[in-house]
């Protein structure tokens, strides 16, 4: 996978979505409480949120500076 795809998938609600449903069930399967697995959420969502700010800044940054992000397969620009 390449980074491009990595966040993509790190900045997508869809797959927060799907961690927190499968961490939660883990968590519910494992015999917790309904609250360990309200703040297992809590903080799952909170570190997505990081997440997808640093990331998103991080593009925001790369464009500013003028430095493409789309590279080809031999490593040099698309």
């Amino acid at each position: 996978m390449i980074w491009q795809q990595i966040v993509k998938k790190l900045t997508s609600r869809k797959f927060w979505t799907a961690a927190i449903s499968f961490v939660t069930a883990v968590v519910v399967f494992s015999g917790a409480d309904a609250g360990t697995a309200e703040r297992v959420v809590s903080l799952i969502w909170a570190g997505a949120t990081m997440i997808a700010y640093i990331v998103g800044e991080g593009i925001v940054d790369a464009a500013a500076a003028g430095v493409s992000s789309v590279k080809d397969s031999d490593g040099g620009d698309a």
